[in-house]
């Protein structure tokens, strides 16, 4: 197994590739509506998954399923002229991980510790609970989004898809913080080797 670290992109290009596309999706429906958004989106999505690539030579599993059912949903929008693909691809993608993540709990995986293991410790148990809550985080967002693109206008869609589901995924993120203080391995007390002593 190759261990030679992969280079990593500076922070600012990183936060461009991951946020540049929703930001000019945002931009252009605001202006133009939101077929011409979704027509911008969808190529500036392909090209920040090529130059993160190019950069890292590596993608996550996420960000090749996001931006696959963003081409499906987003090409079925362009070519029916109906934007009701484009918010359903919201649902279908939240729908998706929780699913994904619920999966691996019932085959006792968390799929969690495979794409966040290096960047912190948990117990195994502390995986499982964070990966539940997660699971039912990504359930609960497709469920909001089937609601609220139903009563609201595009304009205030929008407003939440580029940023309702950011600070709400940003809040709940925070909000995991005392289970990972909880079931860090260093804050479970040791047990003795043996039995105690008569």
């Amino acid at each position: 197994m190759d261990s030679t670290p992969r280079p990593r992109s500076p922070s600012g290009l990183r936060f461009a590739l991951d946020f540049g596309p929703l930001l000019l999706f945002f931009l252009v429906q605001k202006v133009w509506g939101i077929l011409a958004a979704t027509a911008v989106l969808i190529p500036a999505s392909l090209a920040a998954v090529a130059l993160t690539w190019r950069l890292e030579r590596r993608l996550s599993q996420a960000t090749l399923i996001g931006t696959g059912l963003l081409v499906v949903f987003g090409v079925l929008t362009l070519l029916l002229r109906e934007p009701v693909y484009l918010q359903m691809k919201v649902t279908a993608i939240n729908v998706l991980l929780a699913a994904v993540l619920g999966v691996g709990l019932l085959r006792g995986k968390s799929l969690l510790k495979v794409l966040f293991g290096e960047g912190f410790q948990l117990t195994d148990r502390g995986w499982r609970l964070l990966t539940a809550r997660f699971a039912l985080f990504f359930l609960g967002l497709g469920v909001l989004n089937e609601v609220l693109r139903r009563v609201l206008t595009m304009d205030a869609w929008v407003n939440f898809k580029v940023f309702g589901i950011l600070g709400l995924t940003f809040l709940f993120t925070v909000l995991q913080a005392p289970l990972l203080q909880k079931h860090a391995p260093e804050a479970q007390p040791d047990r003795p080797a043996g039995p105690p002593p008569a």
